[in-house]
């Protein structure tokens, strides 16, 4: 039986006018001596205001990079390609077409668009104020009012739950928690009070208590502004406590998609179900083995057009599943899944 991980119920429908990043084709591409390594392979999806969407699965898979291919802030080698297209104010723009280090990039990149990094430790600088950190992120947006970027830093230092904000906006991060450096760097992407939040695996090398309340502060501050949150994480029992969609990627693939409801009480691919089974469930005695999924994802260094999941696959069939990458099928209104075995239903 898969162990099914608390899911949200509040699954509200949503319109064409709370549409604010429609992906299309993303493709991001590394061209290294060992040949074209493809970390995010022709992906696409949609974000929505006041709409959380949970992007997981193993590492390297692609979720980070498909973050950092909307910032625009893609490491050399890399190659982005594809449409990106940001909704604002009766205006569209691709951000896949603007150079990365373009005014109007600029513009978006932390001021529209805000990203709460996966380790804050690198993310600050250890020669910095915190509060100092907070204001820069203001000012960069041609905000220059500095008792008013105080004023701000310490209003959300204190809305994110670090106590005493008006002394710790003058300490430094080495002198908070690792559960209070995590809280700052959420307070600092939403300075300039961003339309989309990007949470790139928020919680990681945090201990349980912590990532609960981690957890609660992103999902209450979602509400509270109406912004679309990007939930990047391999923890499925945090996505589906805080997303209401959620895209499954495998080795720069988007191989499931739907609502949190569907994809996890439901899950059609192969690849969904293996990574429910590897959760530790309730009922498990000691002794007992976890489920894992064999092998490992690998490079995707030049790969095959064919089924990415192939090889660790325990419905594997010779006869159907030789061919190129399926297409995605809608198994059910909203429910897509990139597999040959729907495929061949269809």
């Amino acid at each position: 039986m898969i162990p099914q991980p608390q899911v949200r119920h509040d699954q509200a429908p949503v319109t064409e006018s709370d549409l604010l990043l429609q992906v299309r084709d993303l493709r991001t591409y590394f061209r290294l001596d060992e040949g074209m390594l493809k970390a995010v392979d022709g992906i696409s999806f949609n974000v929505y205001r006041n709409r959380v969407l949970g992007m997981v699965g193993e590492s390297g898979c692609g979720k980070s990079v498909t973050a950092q291919s909307i910032l625009q802030i893609v490491p050399k080698p890399g190659v982005v390609q594809g449409e990106m297209l940001w909704h604002r104010d009766g205006q569209t723009v691709d951000i896949g077409g603007l150079d990365p280090e373009s005014e109007e990039m600029r513009a978006i990149r932390g001021n529209e668009i805000a990203m709460i990094f996966q380790e804050p430790m690198t993310a600050f600088s250890p020669v910095h104020t915190v509060g100092n950190q907070l204001m820069e992120a203001y000012f960069v947006h041609g905000k220059l009012d500095e008792a008013e970027a105080r004023a701000r830093a310490v209003e959300l230092l204190d809305l994110v739950g670090i106590p005493a904000a008006d002394r710790r906006v003058d300490e430094y991060t080495f002198q908070l928690s690792g559960g209070m450096r995590q809280r700052a760097m959420i307070a600092m992407a939403m300075m300039n009070r961003p339309r989309m939040l990007i949470a790139d695996e928020p919680t990681t090398a945090l201990d349980v208590t912590i990532q609960a309340q981690i957890l609660r502060l992103i999902r209450r501050l979602q509400a509270e502004t109406g912004a679309a949150v990007l939930f990047i994480s391999h923890n499925l029992g945090a996505v589906a406590n805080l997303a209401n969609d959620v895209a499954v990627m495998y080795r720069g693939k988007i191989v499931e998609f739907g609502t949190v409801r569907q994809v996890l009480k439901n899950p059609q691919h192969p690849y969904t179900v293996a990574l429910l089974q590897s959760i530790p469930g309730f009922g498990y005695r000691r002794g007992d083995r976890l489920q894992s999924i064999r092998g490992s994802v690998g490079v995707p260094i030049d790969p095959p057009d064919e089924c990415p999941f192939r090889g660790r696959c325990d419905r594997f069939d010779p006869a159907l599943c030789g061919g190129s990458m399926p297409a995605s099928v809608e198994v059910e209104p909203g429910h897509q899944v990139a597999c040959v075995l729907y495929e061949a239903r269809s």
